[in-house]
């Protein structure tokens, strides 16, 4: 088991329009204001849940029984599930913690064979994946590596963000 934390408020919005509406947005209106132009409210947990279940199935990684729980008091993820690479755990970890309301991911997933962990690296405002392979290997070149550990949640290596959470592989 382990316990990663995130910065809440910064990752992917999984809550648009487009992806709650019904879940949440609609109720969040005061009567006699049009849902669509209502403040979003926080997501309920049942449909906040849902939502980063099928982002981790979405990727097409290899976890068995996979289980997440949200509670939104404490913007806390739990996570379980046997997974048959440490690669495809931790990105699962990474899929979960990257989200605007996740603040701290709980890790239950079990491996087929255990493996060495990936270090985690916080990415900080002017970082870009050549900056941070020259911190993490000595050699900016290496960038490559770091974009290939963190597909397909990276869809280029332009597109990090401050307070984003990466996978540094040995």
């Amino acid at each position: 088991m382990g316990i990663f934390s995130f910065v809440k408020g910064i990752g992917d919005k999984l809550t648009g329009r487009d992806k709650l509406e019904d879940a949440y947005a609609k109720t969040a209106a005061p009567t006699g204001v049009p849902a669509a132009h209502a403040a979003p409210a926080e997501p309920n947990a049942q449909a906040m849940a849902n939502l980063l279940l099928k982002r981790v199935q979405d990727l097409g990684l290899s976890i068995e029984n996979l289980s997440v729980n949200y509670n939104g008091n404490t913007d806390t993820v739990d996570v379980s599930g046997k997974a048959k690479t440490q690669a495809d755990r931790e990105k699962a970890i990474l899929a979960l913690g990257n989200v605007d309301h996740v603040a701290t991911v709980v890790d239950h997933i079990t491996l087929d064979t255990p493996e060495p962990e990936s270090r985690m690296y916080t990415v900080k405002s002017g970082d870009n994946l050549s900056k941070i392979a020259k911190e993490m290997y000595g050699d900016a070149n290496q960038y490559p590596k770091i974009f290939d550990a963190n597909k397909p949640m990276l869809s280029s290596p332009d597109k990090i963000y401050p307070g984003q959470v990466l996978r540094i592989p040995a």
